[in-house]
């Protein structure tokens, strides 16, 4: 994978490359995660709600694959995740570039290590529109996407999701059950891009120093203010 760039300002992120995997696969994962609970319910829909339910925070390593429209280039990208909520995370890439970003309840921090390099934004125009929406509040879920049953033509019980905002580069986001297991998370992008995320040694509800979600400033000199 190439050094991660992000997406507009007008979609709600960071810079400038919209295709890569950037802050729209953070999007996606962090939808990810706050699926990894127990669900009781039948259908995909209701058992997104039930997923939802009494998370607190969460830490989770994770693999992250994206494919272009064409279906031909595959980038690949691997790290760790931790998040507190409401509205606060750490993503660290640790692979194959180092990359950190930081939301700490009032903006995010994107700090290329390799460029020695820092962006950020408040974090209510980075989130707008995006998954991350549901981890700035613990409000219901409809009120940031349509969610709907969806028939994969197969054992899963699917829910899709569809954004509220018409200013963000999902199209939908679908969410694949087995059982009580999350099995499947899926996104489509305003590009054609597919994104599938995997997620290992999962913790619910952990413990989390504070310090995990504040940026330290004193790390470069070399900043980017967006807003």
């Amino acid at each position: 994978m190439q050094t991660t760039q992000y997406p507009t300002t007008s979609e709600g992120c960071l810079a400038d490359d919209a295709k890569s995997p950037g802050l729209i696969g953070l999007w996606l994962f962090l939808l990810a995660l706050l699926l990894c609970g127990p669900a009781a319910a039948a259908t995909g829909p209701e058992r997104l709600v039930a997923y939802l339910r009494g998370l607190d925070s969460l830490t989770a390593d994770f693999r992250q694959i994206t494919r272009g429209a064409d279906g031909g280039r595959r980038v690949e990208s691997k790290g760790t995740l931790y998040l507190k909520r409401p509205g606060r995370f750490r993503w660290e890439y640790d692979s194959p570039v180092e990359q950190i970003i930081i939301a700490d309840g009032k903006r995010v921090w994107l700090h290329d290590l390799e460029l020695d390099q820092v962006s950020h934004q408040s974090q209510g125009k980075a989130l707008g529109g995006t998954p991350a929406q549901l981890l700035v509040g613990k409000g219901p879920i409809d009120r940031y996407f349509r969610v709907s049953p969806w028939d994969g033509g197969d054992e899963r019980a699917w829910a899709e999701l569809r954004p509220r905002t018409q200013d963000t580069q999902v199209v939908w986001i679908r969410i694949g059950f087995v059982g009580r297991r999350l099995e499947t998370l899926v996104m489509k992008d305003s590009f054609g891009q597919i994104t599938r995320f995997f997620f290992t040694k999962i913790k619910r509800n952990p413990r989390l120093d504070a310090e995990l979600f504040r940026f330290d400033t004193s790390v470069t000199s070399d900043f980017l203010r967006i807003d």
